[in-house]
Formats: C-alpha cells, structure tokens, sequence
C-alpha cells in the first residue's frame, strides 16, 4: 500500500487568534505552531495538502482597500481573496519547509493560488448572507449600500456589514494539477479561503465573482477531486460533542455515517459553528473516504485514533 493522502482543513484561528492584533509577526507565530504539528504528519509518513481559513486577513485587506480608496484604486474581493491566499501561503510554505527541515526531512513546500468554480445561477447569489469586512454602524453601512452598491445587513448585534454570497463550490480549477505535485512527493498548500470564486463562461473561460466560499466546503470538494484518503478538518476543540454544554454532554469519537445522521436530525450541531465542518466531514465520508473533526495539537494522534471524531462509512 502506498501513502495515504491527507487533506488537512486549517481554521482560521490557526493563523490570527480572536482578539489578537492583526500583525505579521502575531499571525506567522501561530501558523509556525500550527507547522510543527502538521510536520509531524510527513514525519509519520503522510503525502500532506493543506488548505486554511482567511476570513480575518481578507477582512483586513477589504479594510486597508476602503481606508485607502481616496489614493489608491480599491480592488474586486476575488483579487482580495488572492492576495489573502498569497500572504497566508507564503507564511505556511516557509514555516512548515523549516519545521521540516529541522526534522531532517527533504520535502519541497509548493503553494498554488486556487480558483474554485461556482455556478453563476447558485442561489446563493440572490440571497447574500455571509459577513464580510468590518463592522459599520447602520447610517454608515446604509450610506456604503447605496455609493457602492453593497448588500448589508446587521450581524449577531455586534453591528452592521457587507454581506455577501456563499455559494457552493463545484470544481477545484487547480486540482489536477495538485494531483501532479502531490505524485511528485511535494507538500501542497493550496484552496485558500475557500478557494478565489470563479464562474465558467460560455466559451469555457473563467471570471472571478463577489464572493466567498465555505472553506470546509471547498476542502471537502477538494478532498474528493485529489482522492484523499482522509479529510482532516482541526478546530479548537478536540472532539465533537452532541448536547454540547449540558450536564449529558458526550463526546464522540468513532462515529458511523448512520449515527451521525441521526444527531443531525436531532439539530445537535449549530450552524453558526459546528455545523458546516460536520456537513462537509458527512459528505466526504458518503463517498467513502474517513473524516477526521479534531483538534490541532492532537491531529497526528487523531490520524492514529487516539484523539478526536472519525467519521466513516
């Protein structure tokens, strides 16, 4: 048997904690941390592509365009989402190479700017709903509506922001070429963010759109276009947990899809949260690969498992 392929899913928090101030050097401290476990999966032997969160750093790219505006042109949000993808891999490409190298592992780190193809009658566009960007105040956010033509809306009475679509990815543009890379023994950090949103046109040419994809989403799709073997998506909790936060509270760890089903349907896993990570985790699973739901410190156990939630046929 040859290597298994392990798609990891990193999120966000492992890159800029809440509350923590946006700076270079606090965001490449917590993706060094984040590469040393991650090294331990090549150490383990693990073919590895990584993909990651860019929520934060792309809302601060939205705000460096809007504080900028009056002297510098504002670019579109798919060429923000680029620029979050580039800075973010960058980071991660020369902080697991060196985490790698002091393990005494020779392995090539290579980042791939990744499109991510959306359909462009998704109903998502007619109905934007994923908070973007800063937060304004009603008469600011009402007056950015109507000069630029934003969608916006209050979010969770933490105040006023663009929203915009999240529709659902259909093809990872660059798979096949990670295919290649990930055949040729190298590291892949790829899919950023969801991945930059495109939609096909009639001549078979791409266009980036307004958008943001789901970043599990695109990790699970990504996943099933390379055939990975397992589909790790790590969280700040080392399992998932039904009646969470009550006195019958219970983690799970070995799960079947017919289980998992069933909590589903009993409403266990919030949507703003657990959710979307437990929907896409389900649907890797149905195509009959395992998902693993764990936390960062403890993945290279949850590949063993002996930490967090497996999910599998």
């Amino acid at each position: 048997m040859g290597k298994q392929t392990v798609l990891v899913a990193l999120g966000g928090n492992a890159i800029l904690q809440p509350k923590q101030e946006a700076t270079f050097q606090n965001q490449y401290e917590n993706v060094k941390t984040s590469c040393e476990f991650l090294a331990k999966l090549v150490k383990n032997g693990y073919n590895l592509v990584v993909t990651h969160g860019n929520g934060p750093q792309v809302g601060t790219i939205l705000r460096q365009n809007e504080e900028a505006s009056h002297v510098v042109p504002p670019m579109p949000l798919d060429v923000c989402s680029a620029e979050s993808q580039g800075f973010i891999a960058y980071m991660m490409q020369q902080a697991l190479y060196n985490e790698l190298t002091k393990l005494g592992l020779k392995k090539n780190v290579v980042s791939i700017v990744t499109r991510t193809e959306v359909a462009k009658n998704d109903p998502a566009f007619s109905n934007p709903d994923k908070p973007i960007g800063v937060f304004y105040s009603e008469e600011e956010a009402k007056k950015l509506s109507e000069e630029k033509n934003w969608v916006v809306a209050e979010d969770a009475g933490r105040g006023w922001r663009r929203v915009v679509p999240s529709p659902a990815p259909l093809n990872i543009v660059e798979s096949e070429s990670i295919v290649d890379l990930i055949d040729a023994g190298h590291i892949v950090i790829s899919c950023g963010g969801g991945g930059i949103p495109v939609v096909k046109k009639e001549d078979g040419t791409y266009e980036g759109v307004e958008a943001v994809i789901d970043k599990d989403r695109s990790g699970c799709k990504l996943a099933e276009q390379i055939k990975a073997d397992i589909f790790v998506i790590l969280t700040d909790v080392e399992n998932v947990y039904v009646n969470y936060g009550k006195e019958n509270q219970k983690a799970l760890t070995h799960v079947s899809l017919e289980e998992l089903e069933g909590y589903i349907a009993e409403g266990q896993f919030s949507a703003g949260s657990m959710g979307p990570k437990i929907e896409a985790a389900q649907k890797f699973a149905q195509q009959g690969g395992t998902s693993i739901i764990c936390a960062l410190n403890k993945a290279d156990l949850a590949l063993e498992g002996k930490s967090g939630t497996r999910i599998s046929k």
